[in-house]
Parts: structure tokens; C-alpha cells; sequence
């Protein structure tokens, strides 16, 4: 059976061939430069150690220092920090970012943890790492189930190794260790852009736009509010517990205030659902099946991998797809959703907002001189307007190619311009 890891390298064989990328290319891009696992050691508050498996993938550094997120979840695995920093390698470079791609994670499910066993947690994790990141090396940032707070444990755990203060060696972190402002909300915003720039060029309205979201943690609250904020009819909302359907648009505030109130482990991770809500007037209880299938203009797959697949793909209704997740749709359902002439914004982009503010963080910290929230929104709106419109022309004079297939092909082209410059076959062989 083949990996996640497996169907990226695929995927981007696929594409690069179908852009023209030189074979020497692809199989420079098709493997990571390293991989570290490490076995961390963490006293529990019942006086017991646990032992958790961790990973830390540098994919690539041809454009810079690798970059990539920290995820704790029960299923990471090593097929899954490969994919997802080859995944990053293409999003840094499509939106032209000075980094490679790179991805972490620790086998855990941080909801059965105490407050202090979490932070022990997270600092055994810089520790095993420490020598393996660095602000020119590779920096961590927040993802599933880790935030602001872990990222600040991290960046004390390194500076007490190191013996000197680094803000630039994590980003993510809270505004008062050296945090961006405007981060915590970046891949939402970021996605709520790109929603925004595809509206204008179909002609719409917000409000003639029907939206579903699957998964309702930060990034999908993020973009469920500020969607609508601007007019847009947000129908349904769902996370890994069920969902909730309302066909006048619900009430995304009242949503997320619910969710996080109720039945909680601990703060940092509530265990109240959005389907708590299916009490309010004229709310419906849904499943996350029921929801991928809406019948919706926009459908937003923000949770985990794979959500989209061959079991259900058939089944999708939506005009629109815009990737929120990372990798939310397999690769035989991408090739069926194309046949079907649902326009899918990958998540190379869609979800590109965190890694920009993530390196308006680290250029923040490098020059000692933060920015304003109005700058950082500013230039992420700047950011992500520029990559969407070379996407957006670049797929339009390309009869008969996906808006995937654009995006892999100008950040493959930027990649191989790299490489050329660094020595390949053809110019040892043809002088190309």
C-alpha cells in the first residue's frame, strides 16, 4: 500500500514531468535532505516515564533554511513529516519565500496530557532537537494541536542549552517572547484572501456564496469568521466530532464560543464539539460525510489529510474547493474532482498565510524591529494577491491544466532555475 509520502513524490513527478522539469530535478526533489527521530523521554505527573516516538524532517534547503511546523497527534508517522515537508519545499517556493520545507511532530494525543506533562513534553522535544534547528538552519512553528504557548516552551528550552537568547529559532510564539502579530490568525486570513481574489475573478457577491468548512480549529475558526464578517453565508461548520448545518448561515461567533466552553480537558485543548451548538434554533446535526457533500459553492477541507478520497469523492457537490488542510485531497480524487470541473486552490497556496507571517516573524526577529498588525496584514494581503494572480494567468494561458498543476509547475520552475545554477546533467553534459 503506498504512503501519503509515497502519493506526494507521485503527484510531483507527475506534474514536474508535465511542466517540463528535467528528470535530474525530480530526483534531487523526490527524497529529503535529512530526517531525525529521537525517543522522548518525559516524567508523567503519576512519577512514571513515558516514552514518545518524534521526528523532524529537513526536506529541502536549496531556497534558504528549512521551515515547517511542530505537530503532536496520534498518527504521525515518518511517511507523513516527509510529505508534509515536501509539500512546504513547493509552498515556499510558489509564494517565493527564502526557505525549504520541513516538518515535525511527536506521536501523542496531547488531550490526555496534564498542563506540565504538555510542557515537559514539548521542551524534551527541543531538546532532542536542538542541534538539528536553528534560526539558519530550520525553524519550527506551530501545527496540529501545538500553538503559541508550546512554541514559547520550545524557544526557552534552546536558549537555556545554548546559553544566549535566539527569538529567530521558532516562530509562532506569543507577541510578548518575540512573536508577529497577525500570526495566530495567518493561514485563516491568508486562505479568507485567496477566497476573496477567486470571488472577484468569478464576479460574485459574498453573499450569493455558500460556504461549508471541515475542521473548526484555528485556522478554519479564522476563516469561518472572517468570511463572515465580509457577507458570506457560512452553512456548515463540523470538526472531528460532527458538524452543524444551517441553510440561512450560522452564527460562526456563537459557534466557536460553545465549542470552547464546553466539556474541557484542559484550556489548550477543549474537547467541547461544534455540534454542541445543534440545540440552537433552526441548527441542524450533521456528520463530516453529510458535509463534504453539500451541495455548496465553496467547500473547505481544513482538518487532516486525505479527507477527500476515492471512497467519497463522487459524492462532492461543491462548485469550489480551496484546500485549507495539508493534503486534504488524495491524488486519485484530485484527477476525478478535475474531470469534474471543480476548481480546487491547493493548499500551496490556500493555506500559505502561516508560513508568510511565519517569516515576517523571523525577519522581525533577525532585525530586532516588530511591525504593526496593519503591516503584517498588509503584506500578507501583498503576499498572497501576487502568488495568486502569476497562478491564476499562468493556468489560464495553460489550456487544460489544474490550478495544482500551475502551482507545482512555477514553484518546480523556480526550484530548477536553483538547481541549474548549483550544476545539473544537462549543463555538465550540454552546457544547458
Amino acid at each position: 500500500m503506498n504512503t501519503i509520502f509515497d502519493q506526494a513524490v507521485e503527484r510531483l513527478r507527475g506534474m514536474g514531468q508535465l511542466a517540463g522539469i528535467s528528470d535530474s530535478v525530480l530526483a534531487g526533489l523526490s527524497r529529503p535532505k535529512a530526517v531525525m527521530y529521537a525517543s522522548l523521554p518525559v516524567r508523567m505527573d503519576d512519577g512514571a516515564t513515558q516514552y514518545f516516538d518524534a521526528y523532524r524532517c529537513h526536506y529541502s534547503q536549496l531556497l534558504g533554511p528549512s521551515k515547517g511546523g511542530i505537530r503532536f497527534h496520534p498518527c504521525v508517522d515518518d511517511a507523513e513529516m516527509r510529505a508534509l515537508g515536501l509539500w512546504m519545499t513547493i509552498k515556499c517556493a510558489l509564494v517565493n519565500l527564502p526557505f525549504g520545507g520541513a516538518k515535525g511532530g511527536v506521536v501523542v494525543d496531547p488531550k490526555s496530557l496534564s498542563r506540565m506533562e504538555l510542557e515537559r513534553l514539548s521542551r524534551a522535544y527541543m531538546r532532542a532537537m536542538a542541534d538539528f534547528v536553528g534560526p539558519d538552519l530550520d525553524i519550527p512553528a506551530p501545527d496540529v494541536y501545538t500553538n503559541e504557548r508550546i512554541m514559547g516552551w520550545m524557544r526557552d528550552e534552546y536558549e537555556v542549552i545554548n546559553g544566549a537568547k535566539y527569538p529567530a529559532v521558532i516562530t509562532g510564539k506569543p507577541v510578548n517572547l518575540g512573536g508577529s502579530e497577525g500570526r495566530f490568525e495567518a493561514t485563516g486570513r491568508g486562505a479568507f484572501y485567496c477566497i476573496e481574489f477567486l470571488r472577484c475573478k468569478e464576479g460574485k457577491l459574498p453573499v450569493d456564496i455558500s460556504v461549508a468548512i471541515q475542521g473548526f480549529g484555528n485556522a478554519g475558526y479564522h476563516l469561518a469568521r472572517l468570511l463572515a464578517a465580509a457577507g458570506y453565508k457560512v452553512v456548515a461548520l463540523s470538526d472531528s466530532q460532527g458538524g452543524i448545518f444551517c441553510a440561512e448561515g450560522l452564527d460562526v461567533q456563537l459557534v466557536h464560543e460553545r465549542k470552547m466552553v464546553t466539556h474541557q480537558i484542559n484550556p489548550n485543548y477543549p474537547e467541547g464539539s461544534v455540534s454542541n451548538c445543534e440545540n440552537c434554533d433552526s441548527y441542524q446535526a450533521i456528520s463530516n460525510a453529510e458535509l463534504l457533500a453539500m451541495s455548496v459553492d465553496i467547500l473547505v477541507p481544513a482538518a487532516l489529510e486525505n479527507a477527500i478520497n476515492s471512497d467519497n469523492v463522487d459524492a462532492v457537490g461543491a462548485k469550489w474547493i480551496v484546500e485549507v488542510a495539508n493534503g486534504p485531497i488524495s491524488l486519485d480524487a484530485d484527477e476525478a474532482l478535475f474531470a469534474r470541473d471543480i476548481v480546487v486552490i491547493p493548499d500551496v497556496l490556500a493555506n500559505s498565510g502561516g508560513v508568510i507571517v511565519s517569516y515576517f516573524e523571523w525577519v522581525q526577529n533577525r532585525a530586532g524591529y516588530p511591525w504593526t498588525l496593519l503591516e503584517v496584514q498588509s503584506r500578507l494581503k501583498e503576499k498572497i494577491e501576487s502568488a495568486f494572480e502569476g497562478l491564476w494567468q499562468y493556468q489560464h494561458q495553460k489550456a487544460g491544466i489544474s490550478f495544482r498543476q500551475a502551482a507545482y509547475a512555477k514553484a518546480l520552475v523556480h526550484l530548477e532555475d536553483v538547481m541549474k545554477m548549483k550544476g545539473t546533467k544537462e549543463y555538465f553534459i550540454n552546457g544547458e
